[in-house]
């Protein structure tokens, strides 16, 4: 279990720079961390809309997951 939580903690710290990086601000601390794992397959290109549509609209990250056009692979996950 301790690991799991961990490698939750470093995708919501990598996805939040990732933000960063593409908008110039940081994800919106609402979101939680199932749809901050959910948000790591899309593309760049569709990261910031889906990250804003899934904390307006409290998608859960099953519902996420299904939006994603441009899967990106996580190959790192253990």
């Amino acid at each position: 279990m301790y690991s799991l939580k961990v490698q939750d903690r470093v995708i919501r710290n990598e996805e939040n720079f990732r933000h960063f990086v593409l908008t110039g601000k940081p994800l919106d601390p609402q979101l939680r961390t199932g749809q901050i794992v959910a948000l790591r397959f899309a593309s760049d290109a569709e990261f910031p809309e889906l990250a804003k549509r899934a904390s307006a609209e409290k998608l859960r990250s099953s519902e996420i997951k299904k939006a994603i056009q441009q899967w990106r692979p996580d190959t790192y996950r253990v």
